[in-house]
């Protein structure tokens, strides 16, 4: 330690100048890595912060919500097999609205949950709604930047169902879009707008075709049931909204290994899903993350290349000293011991430099920008970043236990 601290005493400007390129590479790290995490929050937050252990989606659908439609005999037997309070109907829908008295557009996702379940979010703002609120939701906090106030009147783009806002939630957000909480009736209703919309628009076309006009709103008003007549999307005849059994997008259930197993007979024609399987089928979710991962791996391999670069450079400059100390009798234990406590001061005194700047950073990010470290994974950074430091520095520790005490004083001599 005396002959390590002494020897950075000693060239200060050449220590000095590794350690600014660590802290540069290692604050790039943490950087790099805040980022990650807080992107792969704002993508999928709505569903980390869910309390199910799993999602039971039906057959095919590619873990992917949207994908997927279950319904109430799903519900059903699946409260029967892991209980009747952990099993919770989910829906999931993108979409895009816009205040009433304004045009313009924003993106998000509509969730339907229960009120009062455990897969009802905490309202931080107003008031929360409940199983007969009607046209009435609950919005993630990120709408307030646009505009969006306790009493703004969202208007849905796919069915025109407007819906007056009651109250803020925080980080719920979903496919990076905020998130609004809706209750069953209010699904209901938007199922059965989305399919007045589309019967209107497919009698529309055969109108033009025909020369002839009708009225769905008329049909509706006087009971003739053409809306019963109309076909959903997928294929299957549907129902008024009052009439027609929900439909869902996923069950979320808390449940043992043992009750999934059970769930997994009980329900043959369905998949069911962790909650880190649902996540990583978010659209983009897997892409984003596997490329910022791969820039902290280049990030990691890069701060050891240069690490180990600088260190050889300088071990092969000290090679007459080195072979001077060995002479003498100085153990290449003591040598290497030496080399490798240099790297991990630096190390520590760069990380601890970086870790200062990047909570600095983070003071002064606009709410805007996904970043989020946590201690654990600070600290798994740190450790990892330390570990790759010293891998670099091995180079460097076995050119010095190579270099041969008479052949650097020879080449001393001459």
């Amino acid at each position: 330690m005396y002959l390590a601290i002494r020897e950075m005493r000693f060239a200060k400007g050449r220590y000095a100048l590794i350690a600014t390129i660590m802290v540069l590479v290692s604050f790039l790290v943490l950087f790099v890595t805040g980022l990650a995490q807080g992107l792969s929050y704002d993508n999928a937050a709505s569903i980390k912060n869910m309390a199910a252990t799993h999602f039971v989606l039906e057959q095919d659908s590619n873990h992917r919500f949207t994908r997927s439609q279950v319904g109430q005999e799903e519900l059903d037997e699946a409260r029967a097999v892991v209980g009747q309070g952990n099993a919770e109907p989910l829906g999931v829908r993108m979409s895009t609205v816009n205040p009433a008295d304004d045009t313009k557009k924003i993106d998000v996702t509509l969730f339907m949950v229960n009120p009062g379940s455990w897969l009802a979010p905490t309202v931080t703002e107003g008031k929360a709604i409940n199983d007969q609120s009607a046209g009435q939701v609950v919005v993630d906090q990120k709408l307030a930047k646009s505009g969006v106030k306790i009493g703004t009147v969202l208007v849905d783009q796919a069915s025109g169902t407007e819906w007056t806002v009651s109250g803020f939630v925080q980080n719920e957000s979903f496919s990076h879009a905020p998130v609004v909480f809706l209750n069953e009736q209010e699904w209901l209703t938007l199922q059965a707008g989305s399919r007045t919309m589309q019967a209107a628009s497919a009698i529309g076309g055969a109108d033009t075709g025909t020369g002839t006009s009708t009225s769905v709103e008329a049909d509706t008003a006087t009971g003739t049931g053409n809306e019963k007549n109309a076909t959903s999307a997928d294929g299957t005849g549907t129902s008024s909204g009052a009439e027609r059994a929900p439909v869902y997008n996923a069950i979320a259930v808390k449940g043992t290994d043992d009750q999934v197993s059970g769930l997994s007979a009980a329900l043959p024609k369905t998949e069911i899903i962790t909650k880190s399987d649902a996540v990583s089928a978010i659209p983009g979710y897997k892409e984003e993350q596997g490329s910022l991962l791969m820039m902290i791996a280049f990030l990691y391999v890069i701060s050891a290349f240069v690490l180990a670069v600088f260190f050889y450079v300088i071990t092969i400059q000290k090679t007459s000293q080195f072979g001077i100390l060995k002479a003498i009798g100085t153990r290449n234990g003591y040598l290497a011991g030496s080399v490798s406590l240099q790297v991990l001061l630096l190390s520590v005194g760069s990380l601890v430099i970086s870790v200062l700047l990047v909570r600095l950073f983070e003071s002064v990010l606009p709410a805007s920008m996904p970043f989020q470290l946590e201690v654990s994974t600070l600290a798994l950074t740190c450790a990892l970043f330390i570990l790759m430091s010293m891998a670099g520095s091995l180079f460097s520790v076995w050119k010095v236990t190579k270099i041969d005490a008479l052949d650097a004083i020879g080449r001393t001599a001459a």
